[in-house]
């Protein structure tokens, strides 16, 4: 068996019946997955224990998710749409901050009743930014619904973490206050050859 459990591989050959499974690290930690009811499930590594994704709703579509590459990543948004504005109102004020909490993406395949056949299975982890709400205008006898969404990013593009384009001592110390080893850039950067060590 290799990280997805030989009965995952065979059902993926099979079938396109995925459970898609959302955790956000927040205070308590939100657990969603994108089906109908709720799900006693653990999370491979993140929730060896196991607790309840809650159910979203009907899976519309995942963004493309990205990994981090040279520094920069684009951020996806996870949505829920179709919620009343009423309920929408209570949804966020009751959420707790999730400004900087990791938020891990994982799936499993599902079975004939509908059932995950594993643990959930990590395949994206990002960094929450922030969250929207939005509503399309209301036509004829329309009810007004709103969008809600929270906005993941992977790698280092949120904005509240300064550029790096440098290292300087002064952006090395940010880091690690004790750590020396950019000490010697200016120096070295005005043409001073170092005596290098022999060994």
């Amino acid at each position: 068996m290799g990280w997805v459990p030989d009965n995952v591989v065979a059902a993926l050959g099979q079938s396109h019946q995925l459970g898609i499974f959302l955790r956000i690290d927040t205070d308590p930690a939100l657990h969603l997955w994108m089906g109908v009811n709720d799900v006693p499930i653990g999370f491979d590594s993140i929730d060896p224990d196991g607790t309840v994704y809650l159910g979203g709703g009907r899976l519309v579509g995942v963004p493309t998710l990205e990994v981090l590459v040279n520094g920069t990543s684009d951020s996806v948004e996870f949505t829920i749409s179709g919620v009343d504005p009423a309920t929408g109102a209570k949804m966020l004020d009751s959420l707790p901050a999730v400004r900087g909490c990791a938020v891990q993406m994982g799936l499993t395949t599902l079975d004939e009743y509908f059932q995950p056949m594993s643990d959930v299975i990590p395949i994206w982890t990002g960094s929450a930014s922030h969250i929207g709400e939005s509503s399309a205008a209301v036509q004829g006898t329309q009810s007004a619904t709103l969008t809600l969404s929270l906005s993941v990013v992977a790698g280092e593009s949120t904005r509240s973490r300064a550029a790096r384009s440098t290292w300087s001592a002064a952006q090395q110390k940010a880091f690690s206050p004790t750590d020396r080893f950019c000490d010697a850039t200016a120096r070295l950067a005005r043409g001073v050859d170092p005596a290098w060590p022999n060994f």
